[in-house]
């Protein structure tokens, strides 16, 4: 009886260690990512491994935003995350350069990457990430990288899925008060898009009158905000700018400029795919 006792208090500070260890497993993996991660983008990473071992075609990541900057320029941007268990997602986000800037508290910044604060809950089969991105100081091409994971909450690691987005490239040009003409406009003027229709690329013709905050953002049918193309300070003069919509579905989209938060003029443009 002696012996078995002896056994018994041998084996359970064993089977209770175990246990123990088997628990910090468990609530390592379920919380361990629940404040977001790094590192995994396609600039520094592999991935987000911890929910499947290699990327899935089921997941789409896609980076939304201005294809071109001024130098010092911010653009708002975001991240949209579709398919797979869509429960809940999670993001990273890194740049080449520049400075990524945390615009609402789903987000947060570590290091010089964003990530989540939380697993996100889809919407409408999408989980959207808001963020700015200030420009470098010199002109040139810069990279912006993300990676997303749809995960279904169910304790283990069975059934999550993740994907990288393609990688979004950004054209960094010296800021310039006047464009292609020696005269300057006497009116804000919105031209209209050309091409229109256009799949998935068009070039957006503006005035600028007088030296103000200028923004020109375009928006869905709903009134939805799809992308600003331009947030900043304009001297009086004639702009640019160019529309990337390899992200979005095909559909009548407006576009609206503004100055000193004004609207000066809005058109409609078509995407058709």
């Amino acid at each position: 009886m002696a012996r078995q006792l002896t056994s018994w208090r041998i084996k359970f500070p064993v089977v209770s260690g175990l246990l123990a260890l088997g628990l910090v497993s468990y609530a390592t993996y379920v919380f361990a990512h629940a404040s977001g991660m790094t590192g995994v983008t396609q600039k520094n990473g592999n991935g987000c491994t911890c929910h499947g071992t290699s990327p899935s075609s089921a997941v789409t990541v896609v980076i939304n935003g201005p294809a071109e900057l001024a130098t010092g320029q911010t653009g708002n941007y975001t991240v949209t995350v579709q398919g797979g268990p869509a429960v809940r997602a999670g993001v990273d986000i890194a740049a080449s350069a520049g400075v990524l800037n945390v615009t609402s508290s789903v987000l947060q910044k570590e290091g010089d990457e964003l990530t989540h604060t939380s697993p996100q809950p889809f919407s409408g089969g999408t989980a959207t990430f808001s963020f700015s991105y200030t420009a470098p100081s010199t002109a040139g091409t810069i990279t912006l990288f993300a990676n997303g994971n749809s995960v279904n909450l169910n304790g283990s690691t069975s059934g999550d899925q993740w994907n990288f987005a393609p990688n979004k490239t950004v054209t960094v040009k010296t800021a310039t008060a006047v464009e292609g003409s020696s005269t300057l406009p006497q009116t804000f003027t919105l031209s209209q898009n050309y091409p229109n229709p256009f799949n998935p690329s068009t070039t957006i013709a503006y005035d600028v009158a007088r030296a103000g905050q200028i923004t020109l953002d375009v928006y869905d049918m709903s009134g939805r905000l799809v992308s600003t193309l331009f947030d900043g300070m304009r001297a009086p003069g004639k702009y640019t700018a160019d529309f990337s919509a390899s992200g979005l579905t095909s559909g009548v989209y407006f576009y609206t400029l503004k100055a000193d938060g004004a609207v000066m003029q809005t058109k409609k443009l078509t995407l058709l795919k």
